[in-house]
C-alpha cells in the first residue's frame, strides 16, 4: 500500500529497537538516549500512561489488558503518532522499543506514520535471554520473570520478530548482545553515526 497523506513530515532519524526479552535492549536505548539526544518510546510505557490518565481510551485499554487481550494495533499506532508529533520539534530521533512486535504492525507504521531509518536487532541466544531474565527477577518483583513463562515470551517472540527481521532485512543491524553493554554500544554507535553523514 502506498504512504498515506498523513504521515508525519520528519527529518530524524526514527530507530525501530528489537530484541527478545532480556536482550539488553533497555540498557542500550538509555545510552543512545544521553549520547544522541533521541527521545525513547516505548509503547508498553506509552500504554500504561495512557491508562494513567483515566482517559476514555484509556478505560478502554483498561478492560482490554485486564481480559490479558492484545491492544488493538491501532490504538497503539495512534498513541505513537501522537507522541512522535508531540515530541518533534525537540528531538533529534526516535527510538521506538519494541515494536513493532509483528510484520503487519512494521508496514502500517511506515504507511500511516513514518519510515524507518535503521532496525537495530539486539541478538541473544535464549539461554543467555532466560539467565538474565532469573537473575533479574531475584530483585525485580516482576511476575512474568520466571522460568515457565519466559519459555513462552521468547517462542512469542521468535515467531512474531523473525518475519520482521525478512521483512526489513536491507535496513536491519543484527548486533550480538551476548558481549558486555559497552561492547555492543560500540557497535551501535558506529551504525547510528553512519545514519548522520
Amino acid at each position: 500500500m502506498p504512504p498515506t497523506d498523513s504521515r508525519v513530515p520528519t527529518d530524524v532519524p526514527i530507530v525501530w529497537v528489537l530484541g527478545g526479552p532480556g536482550c539488553g535492549k533497555g540498557t542500550q536505548c538509555d545510552r543512545i538516549v544521553q549520547k544522541y539526544g533521541f527521545t525513547h518510546i516505548s509503547t508498553g510505557d506509552l500504554l500504561r500512561d495512557e491508562v494513567a490518565s483515566g482517559s476514555e481510551r484509556g478505560q478502554e485499554l483498561t478492560a482490554i489488558m485486564k481480559e490479558g487481550k492484545l491492544v488493538p494495533t491501532d490504538i497503539v499506532m495512534s498513541l505513537l503518532k501522537e507522541k512522535i508529533v508531540k515530541e518533534l520539534p525537540n528531538t533529534k530521533g526516535f527510538l521506538i522499543d519494541g515494536y513493532p512486535r509483528e510484520k503487519e504492525q512494521g508496514i502500517q507504521f511506515e504507511r500511516d506514520v513514518a519510515e524507518v531509518s535503521i532496525v537495530l536487532y539486539f541478538e541473544a541466544s535464549d539461554e543467555t535471554m532466560t539467565q538474565r531474565l532469573l537473575k533479574r527477577a531475584e530483585t525485580s518483583g516482576r511476575s512474568d520473570d520466571n522460568a515457565e513463562t519466559i519459555k513462552k515470551r521468547l517462542a512469542t517472540f521468535h515467531q512474531n520478530n523473525d518475519p520482521i527481521i525478512q521483512q526489513y532485512a536491507s535496513k536491519t543491524k543484527t548486533i550480538s548482545a551476548e558481549r558486555p553493554p559497552d561492547e555492543v554500544f560500540a557497535e551501535v554507535v558506529k551504525y547510528l553515526d553512519e545514519l548522520k553523514k
